[in-house]
């Protein structure tokens, strides 16, 4: 029995979201296999590590980043 490997795709990209300086965002993407790998978020060319400004979470096919204290470097 041979099984190919179904490759990870969005199911729902992200979309544009405003907020006010100073303020918590949330962007949330789903993908079309549940914790079938972990989503690594970027700004640019820099990868995001989690810290007090940036919040990462996954559950199910649901990956977030939280961005605490919004700033205009953060667009």
């Amino acid at each position: 029995l041979c099984v190919a490997a179904v490759p990870v795709l969005f199911k729902q990209a992200l979309e544009n979201t405003a907020v006010e300086e100073g303020k918590s965002v949330s962007l949330r993407c789903e993908l079309t296999k549940a914790d079938a790998t972990t989503v690594v978020w970027k700004k640019g060319e820099a990868t995001l590590q989690a810290s007090a400004k940036y919040e990462m979470k996954q559950k199910g096919t649901v990956a977030e980043l939280v961005i605490h204290n919004a700033e205009p470097e953060d667009a």
